[in-house]
């Protein structure tokens, strides 16, 4: 039959609209989804390139890193990279700026403080010991930042009298743990340890009785840091890069990294072994009485007397050294390290 005039307008019509339904899939495509999850190193960065459009970092409970972001441009471009947005109140600069005030008003023994970037605000923690005067003063400094600031109290006090790995003795008295076994370009060899610890003596030894000679400090740092490093000069001694398991068995530490919020770690000192946990916060600053450091890894992992300096690791990777923190492994505790990637750098050394 011969078609209509009007059925012709009809079917011109619904070719052109066929068209521009088929155009639009094809010149406006569905954004494909990245070939991987971000990385937490990635993730960092992504974080960090934001600049105030971004307030951290963080891997959830399946393994998956969040990016706190404050627009919905942003959220976009963390969703596209392969992580997680998520929309937050404040950015980077407003959390900084509250860091900022803690550092002028409550620098007391006693208190730490850090960015959570899971509930977006700047936490301070409060030992035992901040009471009275020393608190109201935390208090009011947290009361200026207009909410950015929450408080909690820390259970025991804060200390570095938390002496990774094997036990060392100072020369004079004194028990600390083997961070990490460490070589320079010229293929001379080092330990890193905690800096509280190397602060004590130039000479440092396998036995308390002092008997057989590892070598002399090369350098310490701390406060500010807590990180220092002894030369083995003592030719008889072995320096495997291993980090003891005390359970008869060693791990082999192949490289260094830098931790994230969420991470699963492990520590091993010489009082309380080999314990587990997880990354709570970065660039920590801890106020001990024995000084300020910054810049620490946070952790729910224990420690003890003796385990300073000891090996923070997660698998075959070195992550930090045992600088402080309180409680205990039979109730529980929050332990800081020193990133061990730090340490590395300045000393122009690397783990093998």
């Amino acid at each position: 039959m011969r078609p209509t005039r009007s059925s012709l307008r009809r079917a011109v019509t619904v070719a052109v609209a066929g068209t521009l339904v088929a155009g639009s899939l094809l010149g406006a495509p569905a954004q494909a989804a990245p070939s991987s999850p971000l990385s937490p190193d990635a993730a960092t960065s992504l974080a960090t390139s934001l600049g105030d459009r971004a307030a951290g970092a963080y891997a959830d409970a399946s393994g998956k890193m969040v990016v706190a972001v404050t627009d919905d441009a942003a959220a976009r471009q963390v969703r596209a990279a392969g992580a997680t947005p998520k929309l937050v109140t404040r950015g980077a600069a407003v959390l900084n700026r509250a860091t900022a005030e803690l550092e002028r008003s409550a620098r007391i023994p006693g208190t730490a403080w850090w960015i959570d970037p899971a509930t977006n605000q700047v936490v301070v923690s409060v030992d035992s010991t901040v009471t009275g005067a020393k608190l109201d003063k935390v208090k009011a400094a947290a009361a200026r930042t207009g909410g950015a600031v929450r408080i909690e109290a820390e259970a025991g006090v804060l200390s570095t009298r938390i002496n990774g790995g094997q036990a060392i003795y100072a020369g004079g008295g004194g028990r600390c743990s083997l961070g990490f076994n460490v070589r320079n370009s010229a293929g001379t060899y080092y330990f890193l340890t905690a800096g509280h610890c190397t602060n004590i003596s130039a000479s440092w030894y396998t036995n308390s009785s002092q008997t057989t000679y590892i070598g002399p400090r090369a350098g310490t740092s701390f406060p500010g840091n807590d990180y220092g490093i002894v030369r083995y000069s003592n030719t008889s001694l072995s320096h495997p890069g291993t980090v003891y398991l005390y359970n008869g068995t060693s791990r082999d530490i192949t490289g260094a990294g830098n931790a994230y919020v969420g991470q699963s770690v492990s520590r091993s000192g010489s009082t309380t072994g080999v314990h587990g946990g997880s990354v709570t916060a970065l660039n920590a600053t801890v106020n001990y009485a024995e000084g300020s450091v910054s810049g620490l890894i946070r952790t729910t992992v224990c420690a003890e007397p003796g385990d300073s300096g000891g090996s923070l690791f997660a698998g075959n990777t070195a992550l930090g050294l045992t600088s402080g923190g309180s409680g205990n492994c039979s109730s529980g505790g929050t332990t800081y390290f020193q990133p061990v990637t730090e340490a590395l750098s300045v000393y122009g050394v690397s783990v093998y």
